[in-house]
């Protein structure tokens, strides 16, 4: 069984992509805060990870940027969801070494359809490397 790790402060949407993602059957971790998600991560080595980016936090990408700084696990797909809705987010997300930028609210087959092509196919991070 797959496995993805759920990172996000808004319970709703934490509980609702959860509920159905646990559905369409992956295991799933979840937390509500980033430095909790980088120890389960390293913890349980999910095959993805998906991650709120914070409105209120300075580098947005800290996340991101620590996951991929950590060896044993620096390969796990990662995908960002915002509500940031500019290009220029999803442009400067996608270069500092996410995968995906899916734009809030989105549907859940949608995310469901991104998360199974993340898996799928890996990280694009490991594809610069190769």
């Amino acid at each position: 069984m797959k496995s993805i790790l759920l990172i996000e402060d808004n319970t709703d949407i934490l509980e609702n992509l959860k509920e159905y993602l646990e559905l369409e059957g992956y295991h799933i971790f979840s937390t509500n805060n980033g430095t909790s998600g980088i120890e389960l991560a390293m913890e349980f080595k999910p095959d993805l990870i998906i991650c709120d980016m914070p409105r209120s936090e300075f580098n947005r990408h800290w996340v991101l940027q620590l996951l991929i700084s950590i060896s044993a696990i620096s390969s796990i797909p990662f995908i960002f969801s915002s509500t940031f809705s500019e290009l220029i987010n999803k442009r400067e997300a996608l270069l500092f070494g996410a995968d995906e930028y899916i734009i809030k609210p989105f549907e859940l087959e949608t995310m469901l359809l991104i998360a199974k092509a993340c898996i799928q196919s890996g990280s694009k991070r490991q594809r610069w490397v190769a």
